[in-house]
């Protein structure tokens, strides 16, 4: 053993680490339970020894080993469209699908978690190197807790407030309080949305929030994940029986209109207030310089 044997050793562990703690099957049963998780964790050992083994590189004038950084680049975007090929392939199949702008978000995260394992390793073994073990301990943990961050999305309780309403009917055309969802004609369809269904309300919480939530990738990430988390009264074939969210156009509200086949109110609000807010969706129309010369009348 040479020098550089116990740091690489120590960034390799902690980066592969770090990736299995940010690695977690959720409700939402992704990434899958056994072959997905090995396929990350595999992907995540691999960005650790390439992390690693940067600065004993360096140190040995090995420049020319530090290009491989450009090829884990190529690799880890594969990455991205590996995940994004896998989920639209399957998301054919769900009954609620994902829709393509939380397949395009679960995708970025899963490349970006690998650059942070790279981050990860680099560090530890740097400090290792620099100073003693338990500084580069130290490091490792203050690198778990920064990844934690910015791998924190918002959710969408941060932005809106979410309300129950009764569903109901005016003739044919099914609301959620003021809010038009579909035409249903045929009264048994009647009885089962009024036996299974339930409307919920959600309210922006200011101008960012109007726009963000009218994204209709967003607002189908809130239909896969209710669904998943409460099941859904439905199947192939009856598109009477499809959740749906409509927009109030007069204040940027959203009826949502759901099927579960487990109908608990206060469950189905913490569902909804869990989805996460996906970066494609996001808009700042406040921060636009037209705008605040609108608002302060420059």
């Amino acid at each position: 053993m040479n020098e550089y044997t116990y740091p690489i050793l120590f960034g390799i562990i902690t980066g592969t680490v770090l990736r299995m703690l940010m690695l977690r099957t959720d409700y939402r049963q992704y990434p899958t339970y056994l072959h997905g998780k090995i396929i990350h964790v595999s992907l995540g050992f691999i960005a650790a020894s390439l992390g690693a083994l940067i600065i004993p590189a360096i140190m040995e004038k090995d420049y020319t080993a530090v290009t491989i950084l450009t090829v884990a680049a190529t690799q880890f975007r594969e990455v991205r469209n590996m995940e994004r090929n896998t989920l639209s392939e399957v998301d054919d199949f769900e009954l609620v699908s994902r829709g393509k702008t939380y397949i395009e978000g679960i995708a970025i995260s899963f490349e970006s978690r690998n650059y942070l394992v790279i981050i990860t390793a680099f560090v530890g073994t740097l400090v290792y190197i620099l100073t003693n073990p338990i500084f580069a301990v130290i490091a490792a943990v203050i690198c778990y807790f920064i990844s934690k961050i910015l791998m924190s999305g918002s959710t969408l309780k941060d932005i809106v407030d979410i309300e129950y309403k009764e569903l109901h009917f005016e003739g044919a055309g099914l609301y959620v309080d003021n809010i038009y969802i579909m035409n249903i004609g045929l009264p048994e369809r009647h009885k089962e949305i009024q036996k299974y269904g339930m409307g919920f309300i959600i309210k922006p919480k200011d101008i960012n929030t109007i726009n963000t939530i009218a994204n209709l990738g967003q607002r189908q990430a809130i239909l896969h994940d209710i669904s998943v988390a409460l099941g859904v009264f439905r199947d192939s074939g009856t598109p009477a029986l499809t959740p749906l969210i409509k927009r109030d156009l007069d204040d940027g509200r959203l009826g949502v209109f759901v099927l579960p086949q487990i109908r608990d109110i206060e469950k189905a609000k913490e569902v909804i207030g869990a989805v996460p807010v996906l970066e494609s969706a996001i808009r700042m129309p406040s921060q636009s310089k037209s705008h605040n010369k609108e608002v302060h009348g420059k």
